[in-house]
């Protein structure tokens, strides 16, 4: 995912001048190429990322669209503050890359899981924020990013992704992907790499005879009862995210009024900082996973008919 969101930024800076890569001493056999495509247009900051966001700034107001580059937490919870009063109050065209999405480096323990930034990115003004399911979503993020013209967040996952869906076409700003209609009960929803779960809970529940709509959802904000449209034909709707549920994918959607939600996530207090290992195991251990959005739907539709 992060080589194809990388690729896809380098074509974006061989016909724009005004895209400029930090990162934060990482990313080091992905960033290479770019780097030595755009000598004066790519900067190692170290391992200081409230440093990196300040300068991010400085070189965002002197007409460049800067993405900024770090692993999970390490560019969003930790430059909060560089973030909240650097970039978004001056609406200045950064954009926060970070790699690691949830649990994607669990086995470097609690500092190193993302699974709050959601919550706190989307409490910050004028933000564009997106959460690719796949390379090929990631991919159309860099020239979305750069066409909004102001401060972005990319949550991405680490590395080796699956392509889910090489089919439908990609309007990340659009909002809602729909990867499958169903029969208008229930639509299953996630935002980021577990869109792998969503499907598999669909395949699971067909075979039930059940049939499930099937969206993927990147589009964090800025998003409103429009945007969401395409959900709301549907009597119920289940989501997943690798993310607390305060402040999470599952809330935004509550906020909207939306038809009755349930919401497959983590909860804050169940031994988030104490177990530490894979991706795949910390998934599991805390029920993200299709077994659980399967009955999470069969409750849900039995409820709404």
């Amino acid at each position: 995912m992060r080589t194809a969101f990388i690729r896809s930024l380098a074509e974006l800076a061989r016909i724009d001048e005004r895209v400029f890569l930090v990162v934060g001493d990482l990313g080091f056999s992905v960033v290479e190429d770019f780097a030595h495509e755009f000598p004066d247009r790519f900067l190692n900051a170290g391992v200081a990322e409230q440093n990196m966001t300040g300068l991010a700034a400085g070189l965002a107001a002197e007409g460049f669209h800067v993405f900024t580059y770090s692993i999970g937490n390490f560019p969003t919870l930790r430059c909060l503050e560089q973030v909240r009063n650097d970039v978004c109050a001056h609406r200045l065209p950064v954009t926060v890359v970070a790699v690691g999405a949830g649990f994607s480096y669990g086995n470097m323990g609690y500092s190193h899981h993302a699974v709050g930034d959601l919550a706190a990115m989307r409490s910050l003004p004028h933000m564009t924020i997106l959460s690719p399911a796949d390379p090929r979503e990631a991919a159309a993020c860099a020239p979305a990013l750069l066409a909004s013209g102001g401060p972005g967040y990319l949550r991405l996952g680490k590395a080796g992704e699956p392509l889910l869906d090489g089919s439908r076409p990609i309007d990340l700003l659009a909002g809602p992907s729909c990867l499958d209609r169903g029969d208008g009960d229930v639509a299953l929803c996630a935002t980021g790499p577990i869109l792998s779960e969503a499907m598999r809970a669909a395949d699971l529940l067909r075979a039930r005879g059940l049939r499930p709509g099937v969206f993927s959802c990147p589009l964090i904000a800025p998003i409103g009862d429009a945007t969401l449209a395409s959900l709301w034909a549907y009597r119920g709707v289940v989501t997943i995210e690798e993310h607390v549920a305060a402040g999470g994918f599952g809330s935004l959607l509550r906020e909207h009024a939306p038809p009755k939600t349930r919401i497959v996530s983590l909860t804050a207090d169940r031994n988030l900082t104490d177990l530490v290992g894979s991706q795949e195991f910390l998934r599991t251990r805390h029920g993200l996973n299709a077994e659980r959005m399967v009955s999470a739907c069969i409750a849900l539709a039995e409820e709404v008919r």
